[in-house]
């Protein structure tokens, strides 16, 4: 190979390691859970926060929305891996405490594309309604389309790896991003694709504070109400790539028709 050609391959890698294809969402999508740059919280902070159970151990996250329904991510379930999923609620603990419940269904949205992670929403169902108290509650939804305003404060969280030795990843924990507009997201991401419709995106350009990795399905909240499911994004609070959400709003007709709520 001559000297031209060696460096043309240089390029070449570097350009694909700093920009992983949009259409590979094994690179993008958040699915093994962390929180960066957060701060731990007790459940009874978060009571709405669900651990989705996959062969007894975490995998998502996810939002009771009633007692009976819980909203996760769609990259997160599916109906065929029904029988291999729980939910465990009203722990902050995510391996231990709290009750573990069996699901009775899971509803995939049926536009679901995880090609370009779009319309990425599930419904879980429990076989038995939850019965609240101060460590399980629901959060509240949006209406159909409802807007949220730039820069609004939003709350993202969950468990996992959080980049810091010091900080478990046993442990809920949260934090405090604001909302960004669909042009800004989508000018950081014109190398991976097109931010849709049902996506909102949060985080601060700086980064430093973010979903991650695990966190995936996991409630984006704001003014007390889940308008934000954890989706994907180009690695975890990199300054100039805030996190992609799933947005709620987007689908509350298709959540009624589905749950009844």
């Amino acid at each position: 190979m001559n000297l031209v050609a060696y460096l043309l391959s240089v390029v070449l890698l570097a350009v694909s390691q700093a920009f992983p294809d949009r259409r590979d969402p094994a690179e993008l999508i958040k699915s093994q859970g962390r929180i960066v740059g957060g701060f731990p919280v007790d459940i009874k902070d978060i009571p709405y926060q669900v651990s989705v159970v996959k062969y007894g151990s975490h995998t998502c996250g996810g939002a009771l929305i009633s007692s009976r329904w819980v909203l996760t991510a769609g990259h997160c379930a599916s109906s065929s891996n029904t029988p291999l999923l729980g939910l465990r609620v009203g722990s902050t603990d995510r391996n231990s405490g709290g009750q573990l419940l069996k699901l009775k269904r899971v509803v995939q949205h049926p536009n679901y594309n995880p090609t370009i992670i779009d319309y990425d929403f599930a419904l879980l169902e429990l076989q038995e309604d939850v019965t609240f108290n101060e460590r399980v509650g629901m959060v509240s939804l949006p209406e159909q389309d409802e807007v949220v305003e730039d820069g609004a404060q939003c709350r993202v969280s969950g468990w996992g790896s959080t980049q810091n030795s010091q900080e478990s990843s046993r442990y809920l924990r949260a934090a405090d991003v604001p909302s960004v507009n669909q042009e800004t997201c989508q000018a950081a991401y014109t190398y991976f694709g097109e931010i849709t419709a049902r996506m909102i995106c949060a985080g601060y350009k700086q980064g430093g504070k973010d979903a991650c990795q695990g966190d995936s399905g996991g409630p984006l909240v704001s003014d007390q109400k889940l308008v934000g499911i954890v989706s994907w994004g180009f690695g975890c609070a990199r300054a100039g790539y805030p996190g992609v959400y799933a947005r709620v709003a987007s689908v509350r007709q298709w959540v009624t028709e589905v749950s009844g709520i």
